[in-house]
C-alpha cells in the first residue's frame, strides 16, 4: 500500500501533483509519502502486538533526516552500520538508548564514539571485534553491551549480493563459533552480555528462512544457559523483509510475525526487529524527465536526465523498478530500455521493458525507489546529486537541497608543488 495514486489521469503523492513539484524543484528529485511511511511503520511494529518489542529502522536503507525524524517520534529505535549514521540518528532525536550497532568494519574512532554516547548494544561480528570492544570501553572507563551476531547458515533464497546467512558470507558468527564467543565475553570485564543477534538477508519473500533461523538461535540461547549460565535479555531478529517491486508475493507483516513469534514461543527475550525496505521501499519514487528517443537498429532507447549514479539498483542487482509516466494519455506501447546520460553501456533504469511511448520532455516515475536510492547514489561523472522532496497531505517540502556545482568540489584543493 502507497500514495501514489492517479487522479484524472495525473499521477499524485498524497494530494500533491507530481508534476506540480517537478515545476518547483526540477528534476530529478527523490520523492517520499509521509503517509506510507507512517503506515508501513505503524503496520509493521502493530503485527507483533502483544510481544516486548523496539523496532529498530534499517538505517542503510534511507538515512533522510527527516525520515529518521519521522520514525523518532513514531517511538522507533535505528540499526545502524556506521558512525556516520550514529550521528544522523542522533541528530534526528532518536536516543542512543534505541540504537543497535551492527557491520562487519566497525572502526576504533567509531566504536568510542558509540560507547560514549551509550547505545542500546554492538551486534558483535567477529571475535577479534569482541576483544577490542573490551579494550576500547576499558580504555574509556566504559562498559560495552554486546550481543553476539550468529551466522545459522541459512538460505534466504533472495540476491547472491544481499543474502548474509551462509556460511560463506563475511557476515557473523558460526553456530559454533559463537558458543566459544560468548564464553569469552563472560570473562571480559568491559563487556556486558545483552542478547543474541541474526539477520540473514535482504528482499527475502518467504516466511520459512526467518523462522528457520530463529529456531537455530533459540536453540543456542538455551543451550547457553544451560551450559554456561549465560542470560539473555534480547534477541535481535534483523530485518530482511521484502517488498512487492514488479510481481513479487512476499509475506504481509502479520504473516512474518507470526513465524517470529512461534520460533520465539517460550522464551521471554525482548525483541529487537530492524526492519528497512519493507518500511520505506514503496514510499519513495524517483522522478525523472525524458530528454531524447533514440532508435537504434537493435532497439529503442528512452534517454531520461536520471542515470545509475541517481538509482543504481538496476545497473548492480539487475533490479525491477516500475516506469511509469506521470501524466497518462492514450498511446502506443513500446519496448525500450530507459537510460541515463552516464557514460557506461550498464546505465540504465529499465531494460527491454514494455511500456507507454514516451516523449521528449514528459515526466517519469520510476517506482519503489524509496530503499537503496539515494543513499547509493554518487557524483560519478560529476553529476550533482539530487533533490529529495517529503509530501504531507497537500504539502510538500525539500528535506534535501539539490547540489550545486560548488558541493562537487568542496573540500578539495590544488597543492602548491602544481601552482
Amino acid at each position: 500500500m502507497h500514495h501514489f495514486e492517479y487522479r484524472n489521469a495525473e499521477l499524485y503523492a498524497e494530494d500533491v501533483p507530481v508534476k506540480a513539484i517537478a515545476d518547483a524543484v526540477g528534476t530529478p528529485f527523490y520523492l517520499y509519502s509521509h503517509a506510507t511511511l507512517a503506515r508501513h511503520f505503524n503496520e509493521f511494529s502493530d503485527a507483533f502486538r502483544g510481544m516486548d518489542r523496539l523496532v529498530c529502522y534499517s538505517a542503510k536503507a534511507n538515512t533522510n533526516l527527516a525520515i529518521l525524524s519521522l520514525f523518532s517520534k513514531m517511538g522507533g529505535g535505528l540499526d545502524i552500520v556506521s558512525g556516520g549514521e550514529l550521528y544522523r540518528g542522533l541528530a534526528a532525536g532518536i536516543p542512543a538508548s534505541r540504537i543497535v550497532y551492527s557491520g562487519v568494519g566497525k572502526r576504533i574512532d567509531e566504536i568510542d564514539y558509540a560507547l560514549k554516547e551509550g547505545i542500546l548494544m554492538f551486534n558483535v561480528e567477529s571475535i577479534e571485534e569482541l576483544r577490542l570492544l573490551n579494550e576500547r570501553a576499558g580504555t574509556l572507563g566504559k562498559t560495552a553491551p554486546i550481543a553476539l551476531r550468529v551466522n545459522p547458515d541459512v538460505d534466504p533464497k533472495t540476491h547472491p549480493y544481499i543474502s548474509t546467512g551462509l556460511e560463506k558470507n563475511k557476515f557473523g558468527i558460526d553456530v559454533e563459533g559463537a558458543v566459544e564467543g560468548y564464553r569469552l565475553a563472560k570473562t571480559l570485564s568491559h563487556v556486558q552480555v545483552r542478547g543474541i543477534d541474526c539477520h540473514i538477508g535482504s528482499q527475502i519473500t518467504e516466511a520459512t528462512p526467518f523462522q528457520d533461523a530463529l529456531k537455530s538461535l533459540v536453540a543456542l540461547v538455551e543451550k547457553l544457559r544451560d551450559a554456561a549460565g549465560i542470560d539473555f535479555e534480547y534477541i535481535d531478529v534483523g530485518g530482511g523483509l521484502g517488498i512487492i517491486y514488479g510481481d513479487e508475493s512476499p509475506p504481509l507483516p502479520e504473516e512474518y510475525a507470526r513465524a517470529i513469534v512461534d520460533a520465539l514461543k517460550g522464551t521471554s527475550l525482548k525483541l529487537i526487529l530492524e526492519p528497512g525496505r519493507v518500511i520505506v521501499g514503496n514510499a519513495g519514487i524517483l522522478v525523472t524527465r525524458v530528454l531524447y528517443r533514440k532508435k537504434g537498429k537493435a532497439k529503442e532507447f528512452v534517454i531520461v536526465d536520471a542515470g545509475m549514479n541517481d538509482l543504481i539498483r538496476p545497473s548492480l542487482y539487475h533490479a525491477y523498478h516500475g516506469v511509469q509516466p506521470v501524466v497518462k494519455a492514450r498511446r502506443n506501447k513500446v519496448t525500450a530500455d530507459v537510460v541515463g546520460p552516464i557514460c557506461e553501456s550498464g546505465d540504465f533504469l529499465a531494460a527491454d521493458r514494455e511500456m507507454a511511448d514516451l516523449k521528449s520532455g514528459e515526466l517519469v516515475a520510476v517506482m519503489s525507489a524509496g530503499a537503496y536510492g539515494f543513499v547509493m547514489a554518487s557524483n560519478y561523472c560529476s553529476r550533482l546529486r539530487v533533490a529529495e522532496v517529503m509530501v504531507k497531505g497537500d504539502r510538500f517540502h525539500v528535506v534535501r537541497e539539490r547540489e550545486t556545482y560548488a558541493d562537487l568540489m568542496r573540500g578539495e584543493s590544488i597543492p602548491p608543488f602544481l601552482t
